[in-house]
């Protein structure tokens, strides 16, 4: 009967973690909306292997890339960017993305070998432990890197613009909400 407690608290410690990965990524939300990219929330109609976001299914540098460049293209649009905007914002974002990109991949072995451990006869606390652990530094370094990210792309918006962007993000995590549950 412990055991099936233990395993129940382990099962619920993951889910609050992957919750809370989650809503750190959100973070990425405000980065992909200037980026206009893959962002866990940011996408309002995700593409074939985009159903978990940055962190989600396949895609590859190039997809990314054009990814990102359509979606900028929408951004500037919707906040009246002006060109000298344009120009300081997209290598703040494509940087951002380009230094998240190898995240990205680990977040998915991570699953999968969360997935591997549940399968698994016996349980391994152990190994489970050192997944939490790994996938909370990720999460971590996620989150400094899009924080950095969205300062430096808020010093180059304007009050109004940055207004207008907090209400994109606010609109996306409702859509996120509704559609993740």
């Amino acid at each position: 009967m412990n055991d099936i407690k233990q395993t129940n608290e382990v099962c619920d410690n993951k889910r609050g973690m992957l919750r809370k990965v989650s809503r750190r990524a959100g973070i990425f939300a405000a980065v992909a909306a200037l980026a206009g990219s893959v962002g866990l929330h940011a996408h309002a109609q995700p593409g074939p292997g985009m159903r978990g976001g940055f962190f989600g299914g396949p895609m590859d540098a190039a997809q990314m890339e054009e990814r990102s460049e359509r979606m900028l293209k929408h951004l500037y649009v919707e906040l009246n960017a002006t060109p000298e905007q344009q120009q300081k914002l997209t290598p703040i974002v494509k940087q951002a993305i380009k230094d998240l990109q190898p995240l990205r991949g680990q977040m998915q072995a991570a699953r999968a070998q969360a997935i591997s451990l549940m399968n698994a006869e016996q349980i391994d606390r152990a190994a489970i432990e050192r997944l939490r652990v790994a996938r909370l530094q990720n999460a971590e370094m996620a989150s400094k890197r899009l924080s950095q990210a969205l300062a430096d792309a808020a010093e180059v918006l304007t009050p109004a613009q940055r207004k207008q962007l907090a209400e994109r993000m606010q609109r996306r995590r409702g859509m996120g909400m509704a559609h993740h549950g």
